[in-house]
């Protein structure tokens, strides 16, 4: 199912989400080109929290490529597969949003969803993998 690929491909463009954020902030403080990381304390708290945001979405991203390539490869076709990945992507979006704008509850809650997206792939993987 090619929406396993399409997922992955939006995933990859929602890591970069949160640094528009953190770009707008550096800029609003003076982009010092010769220590960019250096400017991490000179941020507002919601462009760290971006930053964290931006960092934390790699890490998602690997496991999450994973488990939709596992899916991919091993021919999974089912209502579930879609609906996990349909709601890695929506709350890797909201974590993102939620993460900037200081919520955590609500944060983590879409941590949770979207790793129970991908732990959902890698299990139906290897479900469709034994048959």
């Amino acid at each position: 199912m090619t929406i396993f690929l399409y997922s992955i491909a939006a995933a990859a463009l929602l890591i970069y989400l949160p640094f528009l954020v953190v770009a707008y902030a550096r800029a609003r403080v003076g982009y010092d080109i010769s220590a960019p990381r250096a400017m991490f304390d000179k941020l507002p708290p919601y462009a760290q929290r971006a930053t964290w945001a931006h960092q934390n979405s790699f890490e998602a991203f690997m496991i999450f490529a994973a488990a939709a390539l596992m899916a991919y490869v091993t021919g999974v076709s089912s209502p579930l597969a879609v609906g996990a990945v349909t709601a890695f992507v929506i709350a890797r979006l909201l974590y993102s949003t939620f993460y900037i704008l200081n919520i955590p509850v609500l944060r983590s809650l879409m941590f949770g969803i979207g790793s129970l997206g991908s732990a959902t792939l890698i299990i139906l993987s290897i479900i469709q993998a034994n048959t």
